[in-house]
Formats: C-alpha cells, sequence, structure tokens
C-alpha cells in the first residue's frame, strides 16, 4: 500500500518544489509570496486528505465487515456527494477572505501582488482536488493503492511540465508568472480528477447504484464521524505552519525565502512517512472491521519502527548536503544560508513528525479521530507555535528551528503513549529500547 504511494505522494509535493524553484527564477518576491502561500493552502487541502480519511475508514470498516459491494458503492458516493458540496463552500471563503488572511501573516504590498496572481486559479483547482482525491480514496479502501498513485505521479508530471511554459510565457501560453504555476496546477487537477473518476467507475468501486441516496444523511454521518476531526487535525500542522510563518516574516522577506524553501524540502522528505500513514489507514480499518486487532496492531508497531529508522537517515543526509540543497532550491544569498541551518538542524528531528502522522492515520481508522486531532493541536499550538515566537524573540531564526524540533520529539512521545492507549499498541510492542520501557 504505501511504496506505490510514495511515489505519488513525492510527485504531488514535486510540484510545490517545482514552483519555488521556477518562481525562485523570477527573484524574492516571487519566491516569498510561495513562502506565504504554502502554509496557507496546504491547510485547505488538508480538509480534503481528511474527507479522504473518513471516506476510507468507512468504506474499509464495511469491506471487512463484509456489507456488500452495493453498500460500499453508496458510501463511495455519498463521500463525493458531501466532499465537493464542501470544497465549493470553502474554496469561495477562501477567495473572498485571502486578502486579509495574508496581511495579517505578514505579507507586504510587493508581495501580495505576487499572492493576488496565483489565488484565483488554485481556488478554482480546490474542489477538482477534492474530487480526486476521494475517488483515489476508494481504491486505497480494497487495498489498491498502485491505482491511486498512478494517477498522483501522471497529475504531478503534467504539472511540473506546463509550469514554466505558463510562468515564463512561449507563442501558445501568456508570460502569466506566479499565476502560472496556479494555473498549471488547475489544468493537471482536471486531468486527473477524470482520470480517477474514469478508473473508480470502469472497476466498479464507483457507480449509480440501486437506490443511491438509500441512507445518506447515516453515511455522512459515518464519514464525518472520523473525516471531521480528521480534516481537522490534518489542516492544524499546516495553518500552525502558516502561523509560524507569520513569526518568521517578523525577520523579514529573506527569512521567509529562506523558511520557505526549507519547508519544501521537507516536504519531500517526509513523503515515505506520509506514505504509510496511507498505507496503514485501509490495513487498520479493515482489521479492525473484520475484529483482528493484533493484525492491525502490528502494523502499526512495524510502521512506527520504519519513522524512527527512515528519519535517522535522512537526519544523516540533510546534515551533509544541506547546504548544497538548499542553494539549489534559494540561491546563493542570506536565504539560501537560513534555509541550509533549517535542514541541517531539524532534519533530525523528523522521525518524530512521521511518528505523528502514522499515528494519526492509525488512529483514525480505528474511529479514534478526537485523539489523534488531539496530538495534532497540542504538536501545534502547545508546543511549536509558542516555542516559535519565543524563539524568534529570544535566538531570532535559530529559536524557530529549536521550536521545531521541540515540538517533533515530545509528539513522538505523546504518539506512542495515544496509540497505547487506544489499544493500537501494546507495552510489549513500543518502539523503544528496553532501558527506556524500563
Amino acid at each position: 500500500m504505501s511504496a506505490p504511494m510514495s511515489l505519488g505522494i513525492l510527485g504531488v509535493l514535486s510540484v510545490g518544489l517545482a514552483d519555488a524553484y521556477f518562481l525562485g527564477q523570477l527573484g524574492e518576491e516571487p519566491l516569498a509570496a510561495v513562502g506565504y502561500i504554502y502554509p496557507v493552502t496546504a491547510a485547505i487541502t488538508s480538509l480534503s486528505i481528511g474527507l479522504s480519511a473518513g471516506a476510507n475508514a468507512a468504506v474499509s470498516q464495511a469491506i471487512g465487515r463484509k456489507d456488500g459491494e452495493d453498500a460500499e458503492q453508496r458510501l463511495a458516493l455519498h463521500a463525493l456527494v458531501l466532499g465537493v458540496s464542501l470544497s465549493l463552500v470553502i474554496a469561495a471563503a477562501f477567495y473572498l477572505l485571502s486578502g486579509p488572511l495574508f496581511r495579517l501573516i505578514g505579507a507586504g504590498d510587493p508581495v501580495m501582488e505576487e499572492i493576488n496572481k496565483y489565488i484565483p486559479f488554485w481556488t478554482l483547482s480546490f474542489p477538482v482536488l477534492v474530487l480526486m482525491m476521494l475517488s483515489q480514496a476508494t481504491f486505497r479502501a480494497h487495498g489498491d493503492g498502485a491505482s491511486a498513485a498512478a494517477i498522483m505521479v501522471g497529475s504531478a508530471l503534467i504539472n511540473i511540465a506546463i509550469t514554466p511554459v505558463f510562468i515564463y510565457g512561449t507563442w501558445i501560453a501568456p508570460e502569466l508568472g506566479t499565476g502560472g504555476a496556479a494555473l498549471a496546477t488547475l489544468i493537471a487537477r482536471v486531468l486527473g480528477a477524470a482520470a480517477a473518476l474514469y478508473w473508480a467507475i470502469h472497476t466498479n468501486r464507483l457507480k449509480w447504484c440501486a437506490e443511491p441516496f438509500k441512507n445518506i444523511w447515516s453515511s455522512f454521518a459515518q464519514i464525518t464521524k472520523v473525516g471531521a476531526p480528521a480534516a481537522l487535525s490534518n489542516s492544524i500542522n499546516p495553518a500552525g505552519m502558516a502561523a509560524v510563518t507569520a513569526a518568521v516574516a517578523t525577520l523579514g522577506e529573506t527569512a521567509v525565502a529562506g523558511f520557505g524553501a526549507a519547508t519544501r524540502v521537507q516536504s519531500l522528505v517526509l513523503v515515505p512517512m506520509m506514505a504509510l500513514s496511507a498505507g496503514i489507514g485501509p490495513v487498520v480499518g479493515q482489521n479492525w472491521g473484520a475484529e483482528k486487532h493484533d493484525r492491525a496492531a502490528a502494523g502499526l508497531h512495524w510502521a512506527l519502527w520504519f519513522c524512527l529508522g527512515y528519519g535517522l537517515l535522512m537526519g544523516l543526509v540533510l546534515a551533509v548536503f544541506g547546504g548544497v540543497i538548499a542553494e539549489w532550491i534559494a540561491g546563493d544569498g542570506q536565504a539560501a544560508d537560513q534555509a541550509a541551518l533549517y535542514l541541517r538542524l531539524v532534519g533530525w528531528s523528523l522521525f518524530g513528525y512521521g511518528f505523528v502522522v502514522v499515528s494519526n492515520a492509525a488512529m483514525n481508522a480505528r474511529d479514534k479521530a478526537v485523539w489523534s486531532m488531539a496530538l495534532s493541536l497540542g504538536r501545534i499550538f502547545l508546543l511549536y507555535l509558542p516555542g516559535a515566537w519565543l524563539g524568534v524573540w529570544l535566538f531570532d531564526f535559530t529559536g524557530v528551528l529549536m521550536a521545531a524540533i521541540l515540538a517533533n520529539l515530545v509528539a513522538a512521545l505523546a504518539a506512542v503513549w495515544m496509540a497505547t492507549r487506544t489499544d493500537l499498541l501494546k507495552p510489549r510492542e513500543l518502539p523503544l529500547p528496553d532501558s527506556v520501557k524500563a
């Protein structure tokens, strides 16, 4: 489940990195605009991930209980109706409030000009993204990660290929600058959603079944029981990052550019752990629905061990090559220096964020979404955000990095404790050395 999803998520996040690279060639203001835009749009995008988690949990548990194909297809159809309806409302609200929102987190007039070029096209693309994500959730609920990943990779490749065309302009396309990056995203998402819908219908995982609106309110309740807190918990981290960006903005636009470049690279490093969180959901959901609790717990046990090993390996890689990577993204200057410092220090703690996202996905699939929401809320609002504002006041940019490291490490311990409390880990299975357990 997770191996193909690694490629899919890598493709999606590569789009953000490509945007940063191509816009960075236009100057510091477009690059800084991406630094402001990314955490806000990521927070909104995370709402679609939460809805996807709700659909995934509902359908995968129906499969585990053997409710029948009609019930599974009806749940998938109801998830699409609910998700697209909500996404239209969210997109409209974001478009109307985007100006005051970006002003609030510190964007000045030159950067706002770049942001205003991006927002209209991205807003149009959001309901399309939700449609694609929910269609793919039906694949993952049936254990088919490859189809979802193939669509994500294909959409991302198209996006990256046409992004410079619309940013710089050619004889077939106007020069749109920052807006061109968002237009490329809109086109790629439309094609990806069309492919996802076609394949879901072709494989009979989505169709206009008998009595399509039967029990629709019950389905909405079942999906939102997990989807609403999951959407909130998934959006907490990027929303918190937007507030942290506001703290970084007190140091100037160069600091925002460096911070934004580093967090884009960080997103790519987190891909295998994000893919693991996508894979653990149906594993826990189906086994929990089939009353095979030990199998569900074993999946989370090994997933956490993977996060620990992989995270420490990436910490070493970023410590050695962080400077080279930062210069490639942010150029040769102060922004690159700050990005390199972030990667070299925060990289060692990224396994902790992996613990959080994997445990959250397992708890969502276990119908314990309130626990996962509490974990995400605590990491951001009790640790990272107040730590970042205090740190930037005491130690400038380095203080923000200290807050990120503390938030990741403490949240990792909290994730293990919560997984144990929700019966997804047993004390003897904790991914800690015997001396620590004792």
